[in-house]
């Protein structure tokens, strides 16, 4: 089996077919809105801001894996390579999947050297920058609540997201 761990948009549109799907757990690692989106959720003028996983000992990142049929793996990763072109480069990460199995699963992150990467500043700047960027990929506002409401269904509280489209709410 080869796994896709998703933490952003794989989350609530995998856009691809898999055999199984788990909520799964990254520990020592952070969920950020560090990661500007020129190719999908803002444009080189107005670069819209995803997130990205940074390194943090205390944390355990919650997303979705996904385990993939070998036998038509290979264009589904080169759609994902595609998909995920702007600043991430593939890495295998170990996650726990909720049945308590621990599988290294195929993630995407963006570096803090890739030219996309912003790195930490303060949520209500972060969430000015989202409100009005506007991508091929739709408004960016629309990732940052579509991926809060898909953890909140989880059972998953992220503060970090939930700041953010929170402020996004109140200053609709």
């Amino acid at each position: 089996m080869i796994w896709i761990f998703g933490y952003g948009s794989l989350v609530w549109r995998p856009d691809f077919e898999y055999v199984e799907c788990h909520r799964a757990d990254l520990e020592g690692w952070a969920r950020r809105f560090w990661q500007a989106s020129t190719d999908h959720r803002g444009v080189p003028a107005k670069p819209g801001i995803v997130v990205t996983l940074v390194p943090d000992p205390n944390a355990v990142t919650v997303g979705v894996a996904y385990a993939l049929d070998p036998d038509v793996a290979t264009p589904i990763l080169e759609a994902l390579d595609y998909r995920e072109r702007g600043g991430y480069s593939r890495e295998i990460l170990p996650v726990r999947l909720a049945d308590g199995r621990t599988v290294e699963a195929l993630g995407y992150r963006g570096t803090a050297d890739n030219p996309n990467y912003l790195g930490p500043a303060p949520l209500s700047e972060i969430a000015a920058q989202i409100r009005n960027a506007v991508g091929p990929s739709g408004p960016n506002p629309e990732y940052v609540l579509r991926l809060h409401e898909a953890l909140l269904t989880m059972g998953v509280s992220d503060p970090h997201v939930a700041g953010i489209a929170e402020l996004l709410r109140s200053q609709s």
